[in-house]
């Protein structure tokens, strides 16, 4: 996507391949290359591996992808593994992916920073310019691409965080209205999203500690803003599991709304089952066709049958409604 030479904090103009960026570098004796790539094959990868000196296992996960969050030191090279993440507008009660993840592995030496990124979510030529507006970061080195990264990546996690929890307000809100109508699928969907999303956070936590102990190859001051990166990813990893404990308990008020919604219908049908029955059962006696049925052969013997019917049907109508079974 680009490469570029920093020396002094400043990007030298021009244009340049990978290997000419790191022999200028390597013969001045000073500043860095920046290398940014998307979805590589083997082949470009190989190229960059053999320019470079990077390790063939770190080579393999970065074509591949797919990889767990986390960080790996190959001599002076730090290679660290992040997924990133993308909120999806959707509507409330679709069923759709509503966060989206792609990859991002950098390698990290004293002379060079080489960024692979898998997934069309990523931002890095914004990062870019931004850091190249800010020469005294860059002084630094590759460890200020690297904090840059690393920072840009959790910011991301915190935008998508804030976004969910809109999701999860308003699922709340919509459970806990009266006489609404639960879409348990939709609060399903929304856990197995919040479950996703905490599967490309929590892992970062340790590399991101790690980056910011004294022994790693990083200057000090690069050491200290990672550490308030892994700051930042600590309380998002947090709101993530208390997302997941009030989907849990979400899911738990939802099926609870639904039986009780259950229970009415089935009260009202057994009432109106109920009020049926009778009239029902009287027919059902007087259709046996017996020849000693003396109220058969009496005038008021039908608008008899009708008042009883009518009197028992409306006493059980009354009765139930004062229940609320109706």
């Amino acid at each position: 996507m680009d490469c570029a030479v920093y020396v002094d904090g400043h990007r030298l103009p021009g244009r340049y391949t990978h290997s000419a960026a790191l022999a200028e570098v390597r013969q001045r004796g000073a500043g860095f290359v920046w290398v940014g790539l998307h979805d590589p094959d083997q082949a470009q990868m190989a190229d960059i591996a053999q320019t470079f000196g990077l390790h063939p296992l770190a080579v393999e996960d970065a074509v591949k992808g797919r990889q767990r969050p986390k960080l790996e030191r190959y001599d002076d090279t730090l290679v660290l593994v992040m997924r990133t993440v993308a909120y999806l507008e959707h509507e409330l009660h679709s069923v759709s992916e509503i966060v989206e993840t792609g990859e991002m592995l950098v390698f990290c030496a004293p002379d060079y920073l080489v960024a692979v990124r898998h997934g069309e979510h990523s931002g890095l030529a914004g990062l870019r310019r931004q850091l190249e507006a800010d020469p005294d970061r860059l002084r630094l080195g590759p460890g200020a691409v690297l904090h840059g990264i690393a920072d840009y990546v959790v910011d991301s996690y915190i935008e998508v965080t804030e976004s969910v929890e809109l999701d999860v307000e308003a699922m709340e809100e919509e459970v806990f209205t009266p006489r609404s109508r639960v879409a348990i699928e939709s609060i399903y969907q929304l856990k197995r999203e919040v479950v996703e999303l905490r599967r490309a956070v929590n892992p970062l936590g340790v590399p991101l500690e790690t980056l910011g102990k004294p022994e790693m190859p990083l200057p000090k001051e690069v050491r200290r803003y990672l550490r308030d990166v892994a700051d930042h990813h600590t309380a998002v990893g947090e709101r993530i599991h208390d997302f997941d404990e009030s989907l849990s308990a979400l899911i738990s008020a939802a099926l609870a709304k639904i039986s009780v919604q259950q229970n009415t219908d089935m009260r009202k049908i057994s009432s109106l089952v109920a009020i049926a029955a009778v009239p029902t059962m009287i027919a059902g006696i007087y259709g046996m066709n017996f020849d000693h049925m003396p109220e058969l052969r009496q005038v008021w013997g039908y608008p008899a049958v009708l008042g009883v019917i009518v009197t028992i049907c409306t006493g059980l109508f009354i009765s139930f409604r004062r229940n609320q079974w109706l």
